[in-house]
């Protein structure tokens, strides 16, 4: 009998706990016109699709975010810091070719030379070791020579084996060897004479834009750089630009190049380099008009080559949403958060790269408070 009234007491207190949670749960989450199956299956979907908050227009408007349409704007208006600088291969460094030391600078800073123009004279050592070298092999060329001329004419007298001519022409040829490898070497060397003189001469047409060498300095394989020439003809422009302006510019773009002080010239953009380790992205353009020196600083507008094809935001539209960028879009009875991939900013706009139609209607001011919302549920959720 005691058995029997402990297994009626134990089902009457799991019914009794089974009504309580039962009636906690309608208490909590009470059931809606459509059913509370019908608003399960709903939120769900909501979630599977991506950060959503559940708010209407109405209440958004009393907690102070602002509903707004999409912008176009265009891509004439991309402004960018830049220089002049020499164009590839317009700049020569004129260095010792060889360890000595400088006898006389012939040019300074800012003076005009041709290729060829001599720009320091050294004395060196080595210099004169290698034309010692080029004239005991030009004389011990000369020496083989003329035995294999000799024994070209005995053996053709029938004095000597045709074996030894053969070791004397290759004798000779070996000798000739050597020597267009020492003349070869004294070129490099710039041709220095007996004493060891070395004129060394500007490579290019330009000017002298830097002096490195003083008379009396020792040049060696660390420093050998006498000067700088530099052909001030051939300058070009170069932009640093944000990643974002890879997307937008294009080579061949035009673009309006303002220089302080003086008139404006126009340009074309010839290359776009992939951003660097420093997060820029090198612009190099050609310019139409003649430029200052190189070394100007200088500023240009870009024209895109499709405006008006650019969506812009409000920079308040454009939140953080677990480390993306996320633009809250109005949908059905809330916002949902969509990844953008953003531009320029400029004038408290933000260009959107991709992410949106610019059909969308999207939260602008007080955006921070739907990101807000959305933790604050994701917190409770995670409870």
């Amino acid at each position: 009998m005691s058995i029997n009234k402990h297994w009626l007491l134990t089902g009457v207190a799991v019914i009794a706990a089974l009504g309580v949670g039962f009636g906690g749960a309608q208490l909590l989450d009470p059931p809606t016109a459509g059913g509370g199956a019908e608003r399960a299956e709903e939120e769900h979907g909501k979630d599977e699709d991506g950060a959503y908050v559940a708010l209407t227009a109405q209440a958004a408007e009393r907690a102070g975010v602002a509903v707004v349409g999409v912008e176009r704007g265009s891509g004439a208006d991309l402004k960018l810091p830049g220089r002049v600088a020499f164009a590839p291969g317009a700049e020569a460094s004129v260095d010792a070719p060889l360890p000595g030391s400088v006898v006389r600078v012939h040019v300074g800073a800012g003076d005009h030379v041709s290729t060829g123009t001599p720009v320091a004279t050294l004395r060196s050592a080595e210099g004169a070791g290698s034309r010692a070298t080029a004239d005991a092999a030009a004389a011990s060329a000369q020496a083989a020579l003329a035995a294999e001329r000799r024994d070209r004419q005995l053996f053709n007298q029938g004095w000597i084996a045709e074996s030894r001519l053969e070791i004397t022409a290759a004798e000779a040829r070996r000798a000739e060897a050597e020597l267009r490898a020492a003349r070869a070497r004294l070129g490099a060397y710039g041709a220095p004479s007996s004493n060891g003189l070395v004129v060394v001469r500007s490579p290019i047409n330009g000017i002298v834009t830097r002096i490195s060498a003083a008379p009396g300095q020792f040049m060696h394989e660390e420093v050998l750089q006498i000067a700088a020439v530099a052909d001030a003809r051939r300058v070009e422009l170069i932009f640093d630009a944000p990643p974002s302006a890879a997307s937008v510019l294009r080579v061949g773009d035009r673009l309006d190049i303002a220089v302080p002080g003086a008139e404006a010239v126009s340009g074309v953009v010839t290359a776009i380099a992939p951003v660097n380790d420093q997060g820029v992205v090198i612009v190099r353009a050609r310019p139409d008009g003649t430029l200052p020196p190189a070394g100007t600083v200088l500023s240009a507008r870009f024209t895109a080559s499709a405006p008006g094809s650019l969506i812009v935001v409000p920079t308040d539209a454009v939140q953080t949403v677990d480390g993306v960028p996320c633009v809250f879009v109005v949908e059905d009875g809330g916002f949902r958060a969509r990844p953008v991939v953003t531009g320029r900013t400029a004038e408290g706009r933000v260009e959107i790269i991709s992410g949106l139609t610019g059909a969308e209607r999207i939260a602008g001011r007080g955006a921070f408070l739907l990101k807000a919302e959305l933790a604050k549920g994701e917190a409770e959720h995670g409870h």
